[in-house]
Formats: structure tokens, sequence, C-alpha cells
């Protein structure tokens, strides 16, 4: 009877353990949550996420990505997981010809389809799902990477003025 009470013991006990443990990376909560590791880059030095599955991610440094198109990535990323997406996503943008959109949420379509959305906010973008198998080499950031979202109105109308100048002085020449 002593060696029951014992055994059942140390099974609750490590039970209790277990259940209390932080993941040991985020790359390992990603993976229990359906979607791939390769969401974020190499350099995680520190994440934190609660019961309702928000979350934030710490990189040794804000840096940049290549997939089919160029990932950037602030020093924090924060969002709210659910199985097989990501929502209200920040520090994430992804360049698409020479602007840079924030990415609000990630979502793996039917796993066997192989494929994965970025909403960019006027479009999702869709990728492989095979390009986020493993965590990419993330290249340091050079400057900062302004998302189309943040662009100014002062910078929007210099650039619309911009682009109507050069567009009438071709139209006189």
């Amino acid at each position: 009877m002593l060696q029951l009470l014992h055994f059942m013991l140390c099974f609750l006990l490590s039970w209790i353990t277990c259940s209390s443990s932080k993941p040991t990376s985020m790359y390992d909560v990603l993976r229990a949550h359906g979607l791939p590791m390769g969401l974020l880059p190499k350099g995680v030095v520190d994440f934190e996420i609660d019961d309702a599955g928000r979350f934030t991610v710490h990189l040794d440094q804000a840096c940049n990505a290549k997939f089919e198109s160029e990932l950037h990535y602030d020093r924090n990323v924060s969002g709210m997981l659910s199985f097989g997406q990501i929502g209200s996503l920040s520090g994430i943008s992804a360049q698409e010809l020479f602007l840079w959109f924030p990415v609000k949420g990630i979502r793996v379509d039917v796993p066997s389809s192989g494929i994965i959305y970025f909403d960019v906010g006027v479009v999702y973008k869709q990728f492989s799902l095979s390009l986020f198998e493993t965590p990419p080499e993330c290249t340091a950031a050079s400057g900062g990477v302004e998302a189309v979202g943040a662009v100014s109105k002062s910078e929007s109308g210099r650039l619309r003025s911009k682009l109507l100048f050069d567009h009438v002085g071709r139209d006189f020449v």
C-alpha cells in the first residue's frame, strides 16, 4: 500500500511539473498550433505566451529574411495564436515591389494543400508552406522599414507630387 501511495505521489508531482512548465521554444509552440516553425527567424532570445494565446517574441535584433519575397521582423513580434493561424499580428512586414506592407495575420490553409496565407491588409499573399519549414537566417536590418500603412500624409503628398511632376515632365519632352 505504501508503494502504491509513493507511486501515485510521484506520478502526480511529475504531471504537475510537466503541465505547468513553459514550452522549450517558440518554435515548439508554433508547431503545437499547426504552424510551421520557419514563420520566425533564427535569433529568438525570449518569448511569452498566455493562456488565451497572446504572445510576444523578442529577437536579438531587427532583421530581414528572404523567401519568395522579403520579410522584415521588428525586434519584438506579437500576436494572437490559435490553431493554424496568427491574428492581430504586429512586428512583421512583407515587401512587394518596393513597398513594405504590415502583415496583420497568417493562416495555414488545409495543411494537405501546402499553402499559407499572409494578410497584408489589402490582399492575402499566398506562399508555399514548404518555404517556412525551418527558421530562416536573418540579416540585420539596415535602417527602419516603414510599412505602407505607416506613411504620413505629408510623405504621401510629396510622393504624389513627385509622381505627378515626373509624369507631366515626360508629356512635354
